[in-house]
């Protein structure tokens, strides 16, 4: 098996391990109908006078509905491989969120972890996706690109 086969082996693995962890994250979130977003936000320490208004009552709706179907279409992006660059950022970027909402610098969540935590694993890969243009390999992006759609820029992968 040459390098490039294995390399697209591993890009295809990682989008769909990062989907399959926002795709059942949403779908929990989604079918559940105790589900907050302000929960989570309210016990937020280093960085609380930040996320403390967005628990306010007229906030705390639109962010959980924006959290839950934003975690569902995320997963869905990256499972199917379609419009992974930009699902990838809003990923990235929630990932990002959750790292500093749960940080009590100089420790995230609990004090076996010093300043790095799963959130930041998993926003690098993300972050590495969206680099390693993932919807290309095994993808809906790769098949758009190769479909010839107008509009759609085609790029060669690997």
């Amino acid at each position: 098996m040459d390098s490039v086969t294995m390399d697209r082996r591993f890009v295809l693995a990682f989008r769909l391990l990062m989907g399959w962890t926002f795709l059942y994250a949403g779908a929990w979130q989604v079918l559940s109908s105790d589900f907050s977003a302000a929960t989570f936000l309210a016990h937020t320490k280093t960085f609380h006078d930040i996320y403390a208004p967005l628990t306010a009552p007229a906030i705390a709706p639109v962010l959980t509905f924006l959290v839950k179907w934003g975690h569902l279409l995320i997963g869905l992006s990256l499972v199917s491989g379609l419009l992974v660059r930009v699902s990838g950022v809003f990923g990235v970027a929630l990932l990002l969120v959750y790292w500093t909402a749960h940080m009590n610098f100089p420790y995230i969540e609990s004090h076996v972890n010093l300043i790095i935590d799963y959130h930041i694993v998993y926003a690098t890969l993300t972050a590495w996706l969206v680099v390693a243009n993932a919807g290309h390999v095994w993808g809906l992006d790769g098949w758009l690109a190769n479909s010839r759609v107008p509009g759609h820029r085609a790029q060669a992968i690997g």
